[in-house]
């Protein structure tokens, strides 16, 4: 059997790729079905058009060009459903021992054996953090799910990337009085197309202030304390929704005893023809495949990781089968 960690719209792709080739499976998920998708922002519009969140043949058909969090959510659903994919949630797995062909998944709730590990497990579970004093204050947040929480307060949105230009802006339009710090001299050049002229003129016309080339030095109760091209400043507010974004649960990687690129994104070692890693019946799909580089890769272009691991287990697979 393979154990697939992760039930991301990968770690199905993964599901359905083992399948097809009539290769036993079994996803474990440590949250919801699908929970990264879950846990973005009530509101949010995929960058991407939906037919290209497709997995496994099934149509996806949104109402708009860009599809919701919540057309998503149905989606992955009917994929799960169609494929009757068996999916263990809210299952974390804790402990992998073992070797290639012989290994032993430990979770909450049970013990497993597996020939092979496909790792899926994305990058949403843990926060880049600021590493400043007063971050750990209940006001301080770093996941957003909709603006009626901090309706007329004062709001601090820290980044400049796709998460921290909608923040702003539906924060903005709930009624809050918003400010931004950003680290770069302007808003990052990912930013949603029909978006950024949005928040660029809030920005010009003074409906949302913001900081460029600054940083959050500290978080008291009451303010902030910025770093800027002119010097400290304080900003009141009441929440600081800090928009810094995701990265993978090194922790978990190296319980895995996985090697590692020596460059800046600690990147996992992994053969590309094949997605194996360094450690012998253990794959990588996804974003986890990018390390510390969140950007590298998507949905979109990570769903052929499902085929490339499919057809080498198959490979594999058959060569067993002629060596007994």
């Amino acid at each position: 059997m393979v154990i697939i960690i992760g039930s991301g719209p990968i770690g199905l792709a993964c599901g359905i790729a083992l399948k097809k080739r009539n290769i036993p499976f079994l996803i474990i998920e440590k949250g919801c079905l699908v929970n990264s998708v879950f846990n973005y922002p009530t509101n949010m519009t995929f960058f991407s058009t939906s037919d290209r969140l497709e997995i496994g043949g099934v149509p996806f058909i949104s109402h708009g060009v860009k599809a919701t969090r919540r057309e998503a959510l149905e989606y992955y659903r009917r994929v799960k459903e169609a494929y009757k994919l068996p999916v263990n949630v809210y299952e974390e797995v804790s402990l992998i021992d073992g070797e290639d062909g012989n290994y032993t998944v430990t979770t909450n709730k049970a013990s497993y054996k597996a020939e092979k590990i496909i790792v899926s497990t994305g990058f949403y579970g843990l926060p880049h953090t600021m590493n400043v004093p007063g971050e750990d204050l209940p006001k301080v947040k770093h996941y957003y799910d909709e603006p009626h929480p901090y309706a007329g307060l004062n709001v601090l949105v820290v980044g400049g990337g796709n998460s921290a230009v909608d923040v702003a802006l539906e924060t903005y339009r709930c009624g809050c009085t918003v400010s931004m710090v950003v680290r770069e001299p302007e808003m990052k050049p990912g930013v949603k197309y029909w978006v950024k002229p949005d928040i660029e003129n809030r920005i010009k016309e003074g409906a949302i202030k913001c900081w460029y080339n600054s940083e959050v030095k500290e978080i008291t109760e009451d303010e902030a304390v910025i770093s800027t091209p002119e010097g400290e400043i304080r900003i009141p507010n009441d929440f600081v929704l800090a928009m810094t974004g995701y990265e993978p649960s090194y922790e978990f990687l190296e319980m895995l005893k996985l090697d590692f690129e020596d460059d800046e994104f600690r990147t996992p070692v992994y053969n590309s023809e094949t997605m194996e890693t360094s450690r012998g019946g253990i794959y990588l799909a996804g974003v986890v495949c990018g390390g510390l580089n969140t950007s590298k890769w998507f949905i979109e272009n990570s769903i052929e990781h499902a085929e490339v691991i499919g057809r080498h287990l198959e490979k594999v697979r058959e060569g067993a089968r002629v060596m007994s």
